[in-house]
C-alpha cells in the first residue's frame, strides 16, 4: 500500500470520527464560565499553555502532587479530550498527571511532526519548559511509539514507562494499515465516533457495551474542550507511524536502550497493531511485563478501565517490586 493511500485512508478516518464529536462552545461563553476550585478533575482541568523551545504548547495538569508526575501520550489523531476520563482521574488520584497536545494538534502551535524522533523532542521540549526532572510515561498507540523514542534520547528524564497497545519499530503488520482497520475505516456509519467501537474494542456484546460507555464519557466535557484538529494532522502522524513501521534489518535491537521498568498493556484481539507486537516488545525488553485483556481490541484500558487503573497504579508505585523482597 501506497504512503498516499494510507494518507487518504487517514484522512477518511477524520472525517468518520476518530476523534469523538465535540460541542463547541463560543469563547466568550467559556470565559463566562467560572472552572472549580482545585483540585481539578478530567472534567474541569483547565487548558493552560507554555512555550516549549519556541512551540506554544496546550496541556493540562492536575492530580495528587508531592510524587513524578505521569506524562500522557495520545494516539494518532487524539486529543487531550479523547482521554478516557475514568482513566485519567484513577491515576490522578495518586499521581499527578499531564495531558498535551503534541505540536501542531488541537490547541497547540508549531508544525504537526513527521516523525516519532520529532514527536519526542517536542515533549522533551514540554519537559524541561515546566521544569520537571524525572517524570512516568504512559503512552497509547502511536504515543506509546513516543513514549519509547522519549527514553531512548533522554533516559535520565524517565523513571517508568506503561505502554499501550504498543509495537516495535517495523512490527508485524506495521509496514501499511492491517486489512483489519481499513475495513473498520471504510464503514459507513451514522454516528462518526463510532468508528471507536470498531477499533478500539471487538464484536463481542460485552465488549460494545463497554465502548458504548467509554463513548458517553468522553463525550462529556462540553466546556472548554480542547479545538477540533485541522487536516494536517493526520497526513502528518501517518507518515511519523509509517517510518516507525519500516520494516527494519534488527528491529528488536534499540530496544536495548531501554532499562527502565515497563509495564505492557495490550487488548487480546488488537486489530490496529497486532498484539504479537506488545509480546515482541515484552520479550525484547529487559525489564518488562505484559497483561494482555480478554475481549478487547486496541483499548483494553477504556474497556477495563478500574482494572486498568490498579494495574497501572500498582506498577507505577513499584508495589510488584516491593512484594518479591
Amino acid at each position: 500500500m501506497s504512503r498516499s493511500f494510507m494518507r487518504s485512508a487517514a484522512t477518511s478516518m477524520i472525517i468518520a470520527g476518530m476523534i469523538a464529536t465535540t460541542t463547541t462552545v463560543p469563547p466568550t461563553a467559556a470565559a463566562r464560565t467560572p472552572m472549580p476550585v482545585a483540585p481539578y478533575v478530567h472534567q474541569t482541568a483547565p487548558t493552560r499553555y507554555v512555550d516549549a523551545a519556541g512551540t506554544r504548547l496546550a496541556y493540562r495538569r492536575f492530580g495528587k502532587t508531592g510524587g513524578l508526575p505521569v506524562l500522557f501520550f495520545q494516539h494518532f489523531a487524539g486529543t487531550m479530550d479523547n482521554w478516557d476520563p475514568r482513566v485519567v482521574d484513577g491515576i490522578a488520584h495518586s499521581h499527578e498527571v499531564i495531558l498535551f497536545d503534541n505540536a501542531g494538534v488541537a490547541g497547540s502551535g508549531g508544525n504537526v511532526s513527521t516523525s516519532i524522533e520529532t514527536m519526542a523532542r517536542h515533549a522533551i521540549a514540554l519537559i524541561t519548559a515546566l521544569h520537571i526532572s524525572k517524570v512516568d510515561l504512559l503512552g497509547f498507540s502511536m504515543g506509546s511509539m513516543v513514549a519509547q523514542e522519549l527514553t531512548i534520547e533522554r533516559p535520565d528524564l524517565v523513571h517508568r514507562l506503561v505502554l499501550i497497545g504498543s509495537a516495535p519499530r517495523g512490527g508485524v503488520g506495521m509496514a501499511t494499515l492491517t486489512p483489519e482497520f481499513q475495513a473498520a475505516l471504510a464503514k459507513k456509519r451514522a454516528v462518526p465516533d463510532e468508528l471507536l467501537l470498531d477499533t478500539l474494542f471487538t464484536p463481542s456484546a460485552a465488549s460494545q457495551a463497554a465502548g458504548h460507555l467509554f463513548l458517553d464519557r468522553i463525550r462529556a466535557r462540553t466546556i472548554g474542550r480542547d479545538p477540533e484538529i485541522s487536516d494536517k494532522v493526520a497526513p502528518a502522524q501517518v507518515d511519523a507511524i509509517a517510518g516507525w513501521g519500516r520494516p527494519q534489518a534488527t528491529p528488536y535491537a534499540y530496544l536495548a536502550k531501554i532499562t527502565q521498568p515497563v509495564l505492557l498493556v495490550a487488548g487480546s484481539k488488537d486489530l490496529v497493531f497486532y498484539t504479537v507486537n506488545a509480546f515482541n516488545l515484552q520479550q525484547h525488553l529487559s525489564n518488562a511485563e505484559l497483561s494482555i485483556y480478554p475481549d478487547t481490541g486496541h483499548g483494553p484500558q477504556d474497556q477495563y478501565p478500574n482494572r486498568f487503573v490498579q494495574d497501572a497504579t500498582n506498577f507505577l508505585d513499584g508495589f510488584r517490586d516491593e512484594t518479591e523482597r
